[in-house]
């Protein structure tokens, strides 16, 4: 059997913080069967709103989180008035890791939403990110010359322009490669068992066609 289960988030996305647990559960099932792999969506790459112009909108949003998903939240960071809400520095940092130790990527970008969403952490800082690193052989200052780099900065956008061109505009979204298809999983938050029920549809109808 082969194929990928491609996952489009972005770490300050609160639907995709809300879907951790999801996704979480469909890579870890699937781990004998699938190749996972974790695109970075770009949420508001390169916003210049501060947080405090947009608070209320994202305390709306992250209540309706709470709500559906029982994912903890930290409302402090709705009070940092000058916190720009730029998504792209958590995605490089994500990629950043990806580069470094691919193995870590997703449990990183699951620890860079820990962080924002529960401690109100400021993403726009390199050094945010040194505290969640988790692998000893990565030495610090290694991670923030390629956060800083230009490559990575690139490599981001690569990520971008990869979900632009499947025409990914909602997030999350999961999509499942199968027998050189794509299929879609997932357009915003749902269940794992949605989402194993829609692949085990896939894989039958698969058998049926042979």
């Amino acid at each position: 059997m082969t194929g990928k289960i491609i996952y489009f988030g972005d770490p300050m996305c609160s639907w995709c913080y809300g879907f951790a647990p999801q996704i979480t559960s469909l890579k870890d099932s699937y781990a004998d069967s699938f190749e996972f792999q974790l695109v970075m969506g770009g949420l508001r790459p390169g916003g210049t709103e501060t947080i405090g112009q947009i608070s209320d909108f994202l305390r709306h949003h992250w209540e309706d989180v709470f709500k559906r998903s029982e994912q903890p939240f930290s409302y402090e960071v709705l009070k940092k008035n000058d916190f720009i809400y730029d998504t792209e520095p958590p995605c490089r940092a994500v990629v950043t890791m990806r580069h470094l130790n691919p193995s870590l990527e997703f449990e990183f970008y699951k620890s860079v939403q820990e962080a924002f969403y529960t401690k109100g952490v400021n993403t726009n800082d390199p050094e945010t990110y040194l505290s969640l690193v988790s692998d000893p052989d990565i030495d610090t200052n290694d991670f923030i010359d390629s956060y800083s780099s230009i490559e990575m900065k690139e490599k981001t956008r690569e990520d971008f322009s990869f979900s632009q061109h499947l025409g990914v505009r909602g997030f999350p979204s999961t999509v499942l490669e199968f027998n050189e298809q794509l299929y879609l999983l997932a357009n915003g938050y749902v269940e794992y068992d949605y989402m194993k029920g829609k692949i085990e549809e896939i894989l039958n109808s698969e058998k049926l066609s042979k």
